[in-house]
């Protein structure tokens, strides 16, 4: 497969029903709460993205299409944290970031359908910086603080840019 070319959309930012077109999907059943209905019917729910090979899956709920919603947004997480587009030096944010950052400030509930694309715009920046949150963050016209809060809206970006900062002698974020 070829590289994407740079500054391509980042699949977490792809709507959902779109990124969901592209996925295959697999209904089964899962065990735990729901009393006899779970058993009975296929309401769990996993999305494989073929062209990325990452996965979700959700099961929580008794409604097979509360849980293919939630399983989208994890998914959309899971592009986030695992995959990354590259991105021209000179690249500009997108403009949901655009739409998102003010005065340096990023506006924005960990549970809202854009986080997803947030989160992987600030990954792809802070990878492109070399894991330089400060460089990231400038590029991004926000402050450090907030490009750290927004990565301690989810743990595993956390510890993700922590563990790839330590590797290079830099310190971590708590």
């Amino acid at each position: 497969m070829s590289d994407p070319p740079p500054d391509a959309v980042h699949p977490a930012a792809l709507p959902p029903d779109v990124l969901h077109a592209r996925c295959h999907e697999t209904r089964t059943r899962r065990s735990g709460p729901g009393g006899q209905h779970r058993n009975k019917v296929e309401t769990a729910i996993v999305l494989l993205d073929p062209e990325t090979s990452i996965s979700a899956e959700a099961s929580e709920r008794r409604s097979q299409n509360d849980n293919r919603r939630v399983a989208i947004f994890r998914l959309r997480l899971n592009l986030a944290l695992e995959h990354r587009t590259e991105l021209r030096a000179d690249a500009p944010p997108s403009e949901l970031w655009t739409s998102r950052c003010r005065n340096g400030r990023i506006s924005i509930n960990p549970s809202h359908e854009d986080f997803p694309a947030l989160l992987a715009e600030a990954l792809n920046r802070i990878v492109a910086c070399e894991w330089n949150v400060t460089s990231a963050a400038e590029q991004l016209q926000a402050t450090t603080s907030q490009i750290v809060r927004l990565l301690k809206h989810e743990p595993r970006a956390t510890t993700l840019v922590n563990r790839e900062r330590q590797q290079r002698n830099m310190r971590s974020y708590k």
